[in-house]
């Protein structure tokens, strides 16, 4: 219980300084940014480590093409979404549980 306690306690803390890289970013990659975050964490499963993971791809990716004078959607492309959704693609997400139960429902692994 208490290596779960600490890990809930580092993750925080590890969000809180992803969170306060985004704030160094310029204004069209934060808000982009902040849309991103939004949609990815609504999928968030198990104990959202995994989003943490995506997360800091996203932000380093973000921080480099910044530096690299791209604009924001030259990085994600105009489907945002699609960008999201290849984003978390091996993330644990709550949808999976249920994915997962309608196959097994079907006779399918």
């Amino acid at each position: 219980m208490i290596k779960f306690i600490q890990r809930m306690i580092d993750d925080k803390k590890e969000y809180k300084e992803q969170m306060a890289r985004v704030e160094t970013l310029p204004e069209d990659y934060k808000f982009v940014f902040l849309k991103i975050h939004d949609y990815i964490w609504s999928f968030a499963g198990g104990d959202g480590s995994d989003m943490l993971k995506a997360q800091q791809q996203l932000i380093e990716l973000f921080e480099a093409s910044a530096l690299d004078g791209k604009h924001v959607l030259e990085v994600t492309g105009e489907d945002v979404a699609g960008f999201c959704d290849d984003l978390i693609q091996d993330s644990k997400k709550w949808t999976d549980h249920y994915r997962k139960k309608l196959n097994r429902s079907m006779g399918v692994k």
